[in-house]
């Protein structure tokens, strides 16, 4: 930051303290997610008052207010009064309304609900982490460190909430990373550690020829087929596990927010067990949030990568790791695509 920082930047730090007062946003936002402010606000055929909000939510009217008031300085409300009393009227944006409302054309709430409950509280233990090297699940959920995904699949109302940011993730940023690179050549495609097919939806539409599975551990699936298929989808689920059971032939595998889970060693280990499967002229699509070679950012990326400290074993890479982990794996023909948003993709052939 101090080489764009300005002299009325020195004299006065508005930036420094806006980044303070991030942690203050975010939870504004999670907290009228979980409140259900923005379903009542899209689905009401006109703008309504504090009291009225509060009501419907069960809530105080003074927390209520503050609250409206706060979403509304963001950006995320509009506001009103009427001319008569002077009462404010609040309503949804076209923002909330897509993004935030659990209804939404591409809704975030899921998303936004996991970073409250799951992930704020473990970067609480950010200080921890940092100096421990090591992730906070023992001290916030009483699971060891090495048991990553016994700490996410706890419950099935945890399992749910994971699935939910997993869903999200992709309604947002599938369709551009499955067409970073062309994958028409390849007929089989299977989706490892799928999790709710989210991604696998967005393959199947753009290469409707090419036959798509999603492969994850029995009880996702069984809560994806649930929950989240839909009654057009033309993917399948198959269950097993990637790092240990038998893998399905493909021509292309591909891994999205895997690899960043696990350590170095893990990650060429599961490599090698998809290069020992693939033919010749088949290959693996990573789907993660890249860094820059020059360390510089991109900063969304390098809060993922603290995230992984906090829950995982892994971290986010810049594509000459991923390009050194695939070689080493027996992968080549290495192709690196940033998008442009949160997740790029990275081809590699056998």
């Amino acid at each position: 930051m101090a080489e764009h920082l300005s002299q009325s930047e020195l004299d006065y730090p508005f930036k420094l303290l806006e980044y303070f007062n991030g942690f203050r946003v975010s939870k504004v936002i999670f907290s009228a997610c979980e409140l259900g402010v923005f379903d009542l606000l899209t689905t009401s055929p006109c703008a309504l008052s504090a009291q009225q909000v509060a009501q419907a939510l069960h809530a105080s009217v003074d927390g209520t207010e503050r609250l409206l008031d706060a979403l509304v300085g963001i950006e995320i409300l509009h506001v009103e009064t009427q001319a008569e009393d002077g009462t404010a009227l609040y309503s949804s944006t076209e923002v909330a309304s897509m993004y935030l409302a659990k209804g939404g054309a591409k809704s975030l709430h899921d998303m936004a609900i996991y970073q409250s409950q799951i992930i704020y509280p473990l970067w609480n233990n950010m200080v921890d982490a940092v100096r421990e090297g090591k992730n906070q699940n023992q001290k916030l959920f009483g699971i060891p460190p090495e048991e990553v995904f016994r700490a996410v699949y706890r419950s099935d109302e945890e399992m749910l909430k994971f699935m939910g940011l997993m869903n999200s993730s992709w309604v947002l940023d599938g369709y551009d990373v499955v067409m970073a690179f062309s994958l028409a050549g390849f007929r089989n495609i299977v989706d490892l550690g799928g999790c709710t097919g989210a991604l696998a939806r967005e393959i199947a539409k753009a290469y409707p020829s090419s036959s798509v599975t999603v492969f994850d551990m029995p009880a996702v699936v069984e809560m994806a087929t649930k929950r989240f298929l839909r009654a057009d989808d033309t993917f399948t689920f198959q269950s097993g596990d990637f790092f240990h059971g038998e893998l399905p032939v493909a021509d292309l595998y591909v891994l999205a927010r895997i690899l960043h889970d696990w350590s170095e060693d893990k990650c060429v280990t599961l490599l090698k067990r998809i290069c020992d499967v693939c033919e010749p002229g088949g290959g693996v699509l990573l789907v993660e949030a890249t860094l820059l070679e020059s360390r510089r950012g991109p900063v969304q990326a390098q809060l993922f990568s603290l995230s992984m400290l906090v829950q995982t074993e892994g971290r986010e890479r810049p594509p000459s790791q991923y390009a050194r982990v695939l070689r080493q794996s027996g992968f080549r023909d290495v192709q690196a695509c940033r998008t442009g948003k949160t997740y790029d993709a990275i081809l590699a052939l056998k």
